[in-house]
């Protein structure tokens, strides 16, 4: 059997993160030990650490936000918080089979409009020899208690090299446990979260994840791997409107651009009301982090309901003179990405009307990916 304490050491060596812990190596070491049983090493993803999460301070490692926020933000908020939704787990390993197993927190693994790969699956991605993130696996839960090899009998990499693999956790369900299995003896090197600046992104459903057919296909998934970046997705089904609680905690982070798209979720006069203010509280917080407001998506049967049409050009006037009057009274760093073309024009990107399918998504991240590198650049 290989030595996998020799390979937790020179991964302790080289991981700043958890040097900073308190804990001593050997201990961190010792607790990196996996359960092994059948043949199965496992390995808690909680010993080294999800990427895409905010705060230490969770009540379930796997909440998107802090315990306290319980008592500072709605119950509908706090509510969808406890979803794991935009959080991955990356780790290295020559293992050419690959397990999870987990608890979600909520026995509705799918919704009428969302497939149970989206709402509860985990998704593995591989990093391949060009250096780019492929889509591997994902788990098709039957139950709230899920074990599933999601891959066997892959390619062994060459000379012996480990792959670099990252997996997606659910987007509309919470995790109690997750486990990572390889065959006994395979090496297993886990990777820290990265230490780069976050791209933190607080939305509406769609930037929750509605309607992905699986994690890595969100918004956040897919930007995330394009731009190699760390990613916190604040999306909140039905609730990104823009408050004054969500604000305080959103300026706690030291985001590289925080991403304001909350407009499918208000009305124009509360964009009136509420824009101006939320980027005055970013900025008096983070004086330059960038801001990039968003405007609502094109609904797909806008074309035939007036009402629809409407709300949309209403809400996004709104945003616009909102954005007027911050540049106009010279707050800087400030970036604006229209609706219109989120979607595309042919009707074909929604799974129903208003919530982007598979390609929805890719279409919404062509639109978000050049603005953002743009964004960026200037402020590396």
């Amino acid at each position: 059997m290989r030595d996998l304490t020799l390979d937790r050491r020179r991964w302790l060596l080289g991981s700043s993160a958890l040097l900073c812990l308190p804990a001593a190596s050997a201990d961190l070491v010792e607790a990196l030990q996996p359960r092994t049983g059948q043949g199965i090493d496992w390995y808690d993803p909680q010993q080294w650490g999800a990427e895409g999460r905010g705060w230490q301070e969770t009540a379930r490692y796997y909440d998107r936000l802090p315990s306290r926020a319980e008592e500072e933000v709605r119950g509908a908020v706090w509510s969808l918080s406890r979803h794991s939704a935009g959080m991955t787990v990356r780790f290295q390993t020559d293992a050419t089979d690959i397990h999870v197993r987990y608890r979600l927190l909520s026995p509705r693994l799918a919704m009428p409009h969302m497939p149970a790969t989206g709402v509860s699956g985990v998704d593995l991605y591989v990093r391949d020899a060009a250096g780019t993130d492929r889509w591997l696996a994902v788990s098709m839960p039957k139950s709230q208690d899920v074990e599933s090899k999601l891959v066997a009998g892959v390619d062994p990499p060459a000379d012996s090299a480990q792959r670099l693999f990252t997996l997606y956790l659910p987007l509309y369900n919470g995790l109690e446990r997750l486990e990572i299995g390889v065959p006994a003896g395979a090496s297993f090197t886990p990777e820290s979260p990265r230490s780069e600046k976050p791209l933190v992104f607080y939305g509406t459903s769609i930037m929750h994840g509605a309607c992905a057919s699986r994690p890595g296909m969100s918004i956040t998934g897919i930007l995330g791997r394009r731009l190699d970046r760390p990613v916190i997705n604040l999306g909140f089904s039905g609730n990104g409107r823009m408050e004054k609680a969500v604000g305080d905690l959103l300026a706690e982070l030291d985001a590289a651009v925080y991403v304001v798209d909350c407009l499918p979720n208000m009305q124009g006069d509360e964009v009136r009301q509420r824009a101006v203010r939320l980027v005055e509280q970013l900025r008096r917080a983070r004086p330059k982090t960038p801001i990039l407001l968003v405007e609502d998506r094109t609904y797909g049967y806008a074309h035939l309901q007036k009402g629809s049409r409407q709300r949309q050009r209403q809400s996004r006037l709104a945003l616009r003179e909102a954005f007027g009057q911050l540049t106009g009274a010279g707050l800087s760093g400030l970036s604006y990405l229209s609706g219109a073309g989120l979607l595309g024009s042919d009707g074909e990107a929604t799974t129903d009307g208003s919530h982007p399918n598979d390609l929805g998504m890719v279409r919404y991240a062509d639109a978000y990916e050049p603005i953002l590198r743009e964004i960026l650049e200037g402020t590396a």
